[in-house]
């Protein structure tokens, strides 16, 4: 019999989880759902204890019966009483104020009390689940109060959540506070997106299969596109996305993460440092644009009215909480340049947009055409290049597009699908994404988490086309209909250079 998967992987190390803004959205929507999918499949230990931290007056009792409403409306699959019951028990509760010491010294207590409790030797996951505006304060108060000092091998480690800064001095300057109060392999930055299946194939699927690897350079393939298409609009975020727009939001971090993954060199190892080299090399290569060539390369868009799955739906600044002038974009398309030996000439489209046809995430890697075509005596005067698809939501799967003849005694050709999906492994239990993330910041792999560099050398391409759109902010919003593909400008983006985008759906 096949192993599953759970029992191939150990359980995390005993610890301790403390949540700071135990009581937000992250929190119930995806964090207590992961954890309780984790104890499900056998992968939390056995010994752990979560300790949420807020502003509100309330005690172990509260958390538990408000978390205990909560999980049922949130949760992947159905909550088992008896599961339920001893992971309520391990539930408990800090109140206190970032600015106010005392907070500090209950909290360390309380951890003492837990470590004899649970068992939890000491180990403590912090995570920061609260605004990013209070992500600073936290890290100089746990480095201050000595909650992330290492002693008698146990371990401290910190989760944080994005947007990593907003620009690339804050970014540095984050970075600072944290290198500041702990060291940098005690850093977890998280983006859920790396946890997401498909994601973590793009590594087994370059270098695990042979057929792959020789052609996956600028000989062979034509131009690589990511797409990350949302059909919803900004979903009561309206104050936030005013603060960020979708390059903050989702370019700079999310698909900066899959370029790095489609384009990075073999790693000497699966060691996390050995893959966060290579992607920090292929973001260090991505040419920064001068302001010429961002008024060229880049398109950004905002969403008006429109009809998405057959409803009306409103434009962005008639969403609440945003400004009826607002000038944030919604949509945002970029041709990037990897100028190194592998991928010189090969251009990288990316695009990520609210309120598009289609909820898709999807890579798409398009090879060159054949050099010679020789079925024109039989009528065929144009040949579709081949064309990979690795689609990452919201059915994750893999295709590849090629030519075959249709049985006939004519030469017909028809583009035929050779395509994977993880349905073909069977029915797979639904997941938040944070699973497997949860899971590595207990045993301390930090492979799918962003360093330090990485997210400065993020900042580096994208600061220059945020300080440029800011200077010179767009003058036709709204300049696309909710439920299509976006602005006309973002398809003569590829159309220009001969090619077309391979709209999903």
């Amino acid at each position: 019999m096949d192993e599953s998967p759970a029992t191939l992987q150990r359980p995390g190390d005993p610890c301790a989880i403390v949540i700071f803004g135990v009581r937000g959205d992250l929190t119930k929507r995806k964090l207590l759902p992961a954890l309780y999918n984790l104890r499900c499949n056998g992968l939390l230990p056995r010994e752990f204890a979560i300790v949420g931290v807020g502003r509100r007056e309330m005690d172990d009792a509260g958390l538990r019966e408000e978390l205990g409403r909560e999980l049922p409306r949130f949760a992947t699959r159905p909550v088992a009483e008896e599961v339920w019951a001893d992971f309520r028990d391990r539930l408990h509760y800090v109140r206190g104020e970032i600015e106010d010491p005392a907070t500090w010294r209950n909290l360390a207590g309380r951890l003492a009390e837990l470590e004899r409790e649970h068992h939890t030797g000491g180990n403590v996951l912090f995570y920061l689940a609260t605004p990013p505006d209070e992500f600073a304060a936290l890290a100089r108060h746990l480095g201050s109060a000595g909650l992330v000092r290492e002693e008698n091998g146990a371990w401290r480690r910190v989760v944080v959540e994005k947007p990593f800064g907003r620009d690339l001095d804050s970014a540095r300057a984050l970075n600072e506070v944290l290198r500041r109060a702990m060291r940098e392999d005690q850093v977890f930055r998280i983006d859920h997106y790396l946890g997401k299946e498909t994601v973590q194939n793009i590594l087994v699927f370059r270098f695990a299969n042979g057929i792959f690897e020789p052609i996956w350079n600028r000989r062979y393939i034509d131009h690589v596109q990511l797409t990350v298409a949302e059909d919803i609009g900004v979903e009561g975020r309206g104050a936030f996305y005013e603060q960020a727009g979708v390059l903050r939001d989702v370019v700079q971090n999310h698909m900066f993460q899959l370029l790095s993954l489609v384009a990075m060199e073999p790693p000497s190892s699966l060691a996390a440092e050995a893959v966060r080299n290579e992607k920090v090399k292929v973001l260090d290569a991505v040419r920064p644009m001068q302001p010429e060539e961002i008024l060229q390369s880049t398109v950004r868009g905002q969403y008006g009215d429109g009809l998405v799955n057959g409803q009306k739906v409103p434009a962005y600044r008639a969403e609440p909480d945003v400004s009826p002038t607002s000038k944030v974009e919604t949509y945002a398309a970029l041709r990037l340049q990897v100028e190194n030996w592998r991928w010189a000439g090969v251009p990288f489209y990316l695009r990520s947009g609210k309120r598009l046809a289609v909820r898709d995430t999807q890579i798409s890697i398009q090879f060159r055409r054949p050099p010679l075509l020789l079925f024109r005596e039989a009528g065929v005067e144009h040949i579709d290049p081949n064309r990979l698809d690795l689609r990452i939501q919201p059915d994750e799967s893999i295709a590849i597009q090629i030519k075959a003849k249709i049985p006939g005694p004519a030469i017909q050709l028809r583009n035929v699908s050779l395509d994977f999906s993880y349905k073909d492994f069977g029915e797979q239990p639904v997941a938040t994404g944070y699973e497997r993330l949860l899971h590595d910041c207990m045993i301390g792999d930090m492979s799918l988490f962003h360093r330090s560099d990485m997210v400065e050398a993020a900042w580096k391409v994208a600061s220059p086309i945020l300080d440029l759109w800011e200077s010179l902010p767009a003058r036709d919003f709204p300049n696309y209909a909710a439920g299509t593909w976006g602005p006309a400008a973002g398809d003569e983006l590829v159309v220009r250079d001969g090619r077309r985008w391979a709209n999903p759906g």
